[in-house]
C-alpha cells in the first residue's frame, strides 16, 4: 500500500522562501503543504493536522512556533535565521521533546562546504589564518548571515579563536560564502554561490520528509545528508 504524503505546515508562506517552497512542493509526491501561516496568523490551530512544520518566517515567531509544536508533538524544520541567544536556547530545549532540524542553510552544496571547511582547518593547522566573506541581497536583515556564523562556529571549534567575517549587502545576490585560508606563500579558497532560492527550498523539503518519525533531538542538515 502506498504511503500517504507527509503533511506540512508552512510558516512564512508569503515570504520569498515560503513562495519557493510552495512552488516546489506542488510537484513533490511525497509531501503536501496541508496548511499555511503568515504574519498575524495563529500558528497553534494550523499545527494540529500536520506531521511537520517548516519555518521560514521571522525570528520573533519562534516562541509561538515552539509552543505549538510542543503542544501537539510535531516535528520542526527551522530555516529562519537571526535568532537571539535566548531564542536559540528555546529551540534547543524543545528538541528534547520533538525532533527539530535547525539549519542556517539547507543547500546540499553549502553543507558540503561546511564539511570541507572543517577538514581544511584541521589539515592546514595554525600556520594558516582563516577569514569568511559573505554577500547577500541588500534586503537581508541579519549581518553576518546565519550561514556565515555557522561557518565561523565550525572553524572556531577547530582553531579555538574568533574568525573574522566580512559581510556585504548589495543588489539581488541570493547568497555567496567564501572561506579563505592564508598561509606562507599560498592561499586556499572554498566558495559556494547560490544562483536560486530553489536549492534552499529543495533542502528544506528533504529535511521535512526525513525528520518525521525521528527521535527527539536537535538535528542539522548534515545529519539529513549523512555527512
Amino acid at each position: 500500500m502506498k504511503e500517504s504524503p507527509v503533511r506540512a505546515l508552512l510558516i512564512g508562506a508569503a515570504g520569498r522562501m515560503g513562495k519557493t517552497v510552495l512552488d516546489l512542493a506542488q510537484s513533490d509526491l511525497e509531501l503536501e503543504i496541508a496548511a499555511r501561516c503568515d504574519l498575524g496568523d495563529s500558528i497553534e490551530p494550523a499545527m494540529k493536522n500536520c506531521d511537520v512544520a517548516i519555518d521560514f518566517s521571522q525570528a520573533d515567531s519562534i516562541d509561538e512556533i515552539c509552543r505549538a509544536a510542543l503542544q501537539h508533538g510535531k516535528s520542526l524544520v527551522i530555516g529562519t535565521t537571526g535568532h537571539s541567544q535566548q531564542q536559540r536556547k528555546t529551540i534547543e530545549q524543545i528538541a528534547h521533546s520533538v525532533p527539530v532540524v535547525f539549519a542556517s542553510n539547507f543547500s546540499v552544496g553549502m553543507n558540503v562546504l561546511f564539511w570541507l571547511a572543517r577538514k581544511a582547518a584541521e589539515f592546514l593547522g595554525p600556520d594558516f589564518s582563516a577569514e569568511i566573506i559573505e554577500t547577500h541581497h541588500r534586503m537581508k536583515k541579519d549581518a553576518p548571515s546565519g550561514t556565515a556564523k555557522m561557518l565561523a562556529e565550525i572553524l572556531k571549534a577547530v582553531r579555538s579563536s574568533e574568525i573574522p567575517i566580512q559581510s556585504i549587502r548589495e543588489g539581488d545576490v541570493v547568497g555567496e560564502h567564501s572561506v579563505m585560508f592564508s598561509g606562507p606563500g599560498e592561499r586556499l579558497e572554498l566558495t559556494h554561490r547560490a544562483a536560486s532560492r530553489e536549492i534552499f527550498a529543495t533542502g528544506a523539503l528533504r529535511a521535512a520528509k526525513w525528520v518525521v518519525g525521528k527521535p527527539p533531538k536537535l538535528y542539522s542538515m548534515q545529519d539529513v545528508l549523512g555527512l
